[in-house]
């Protein structure tokens, strides 16, 4: 605690900052649909790709990240790489989200105090 009576971001516990970090993976409107998707059975990029619609590039990096902070697990199945869920227990946050925002769906959508302009 500082003089101010702030709490300083050094001042914050590792599993505070840890918890922060993997809510914000969870922020991304492309990486919860690369998720949702890989819920649902595992999936190349390519086939992530025909799915969302979106470039390979942008698949590719959300991918790269998810990879990172152990989200997810990529295996090599000959010239395709196949990625999968690495905890299924995501499933069990992601559908509490789903009901946690069913009736507030429009209102979030239109919240201007947080989140960058990409919703």
């Amino acid at each position: 605690m500082h003089a101010d009576g702030d709490t300083q971001k050094s001042d914050w516990p590792a599993t505070a900052v840890a918890q922060a970090r993997w809510f914000r993976l969870l922020a991304d409107p492309t990486r919860l649909a690369i998720l949702k998707h890989l819920l649902a059975r595992p999936h190349s990029v390519t086939e992530l790709v025909d799915r969302t619609g979106l470039p390979q590039s942008r698949i590719s990096n959300h991918l790269a990240c998810l990879r990172w902070c152990q989200f997810v697990h990529a295996d090599r199945q000959g010239r395709h790489v196949v990625y999968t869920i690495a905890d299924t227990r995501l499933k069990l946050v992601l559908d509490l989200a789903d009901e946690l925002v069913a009736d507030k769906v429009e209102h979030l959508a239109t919240c201007k105090r947080i989140g960058p302009d990409w919703m």
